[in-house]
């Protein structure tokens, strides 16, 4: 009896293991639905005859993307967006994280912070653009600082939140082993709280290449924001588009960046999706 048990769990296991493998893919449907949606732009656009000023229908805009490509100046402005992101991201990360896991571990001066903090976030973003331009210029500062200030809250937030999530018991054992605060923070506290802080991060790439782009359109004489202004102006509709189309998959890329880096720093937590 036992053994025709067990031969059922392998069996079990077995067409289990072989279901899991025949499943399709989630990003194949995510492929079928982004065709499924150009599909139906495309023919609404054909079959209506909407003007290509109002709305061109995909083909052209992708026609247009691939031009620009061999382009050098759509590869100029992108570096510019790219370094903007990217060096705000950094000092939104940094501030972020040090930040937050100074107040996860001192409740009381969060509780004196937290509206401080808070009052910075819900002041509208877009405001302080030209006040940036007035202090930095139109130069690359104002848009580093701006997409810094946009991802700094999520990342500030979910900080403090893994640290304060750290197992209890866990940090009782670092105090039984006479572990100094450092130690705790390097081996215990930091590594417990990184799904949180990478979770803030990939909110905060986002929002970082959102902040330099608005900082481009308001205040700047380049970057793909600056782009997308001059074919406003310009009438130029399906550049413009060509331009949003770049603008995400580059915001895409730089996702990626951050769902990578979750594999390879978090390999042991679920969230990393490695199992």
């Amino acid at each position: 009896m036992t053994q025709e048990i067990i031969a059922t769990e392998v069996v079990v296991d077995a067409n289990n293991k072989r279901a899991r493998n025949l499943a399709v893919p989630s990003w194949v449907y995510s492929i079928l639905l982004l065709l499924a949606f150009l599909g139906f732009w495309e023919a609404y656009v054909r079959r209506w005859d909407v003007s290509r000023f109002i709305l061109p229908p995909p083909s052209v805009v992708m026609s247009a993307w691939v031009e620009a490509l061999a382009t050098k100046r759509l590869w100029i402005h992108t570096w510019v967006t790219v370094e903007e992101t990217a060096l705000g991201f950094f000092f939104a990360t940094i501030t972020g994280v040090v930040l937050g896991a100074a107040l996860g571990k001192m409740p009381r001066l969060e509780q004196t912070l937290s509206p401080f903090i808070v009052a910075t976030q819900v002041i509208p973003k877009v405001a302080l653009v030209p006040l940036f331009v007035v202090w930095f210029g139109f130069g690359l500062t104002p848009k580093v600082v701006i997409a810094a200030v946009l991802a700094f809250f999520p990342i500030l937030v979910n900080t403090i939140l893994g640290v304060k999530s750290v197992d209890r018991g866990h940090q009782e054992v670092m105090i039984s082993l006479n572990a100094s605060r450092w130690q705790t923070l390097t081996q215990l506290t930091l590594p417990s709280a990184l799904p949180y802080i990478l979770t803030g991060m990939e909110m905060g790439i986002v929002l970082s290449i959102i902040g330099a782009v608005v900082g481009e359109y308001l205040g700047g004489n380049a970057g793909l924001g600056n782009i997308a202004v001059q074919e406003m102006n310009s009438f130029n509709t399906t550049a413009l588009f060509a331009v949003i189309v770049h603008l995400s998959l580059l915001g895409f890329v730089f996702f990626a960046l951050i769902v990578a880096a979750r594999r390879y720093l978090i390999e042991w937590h679920h969230s990393s999706g490695n199992h």
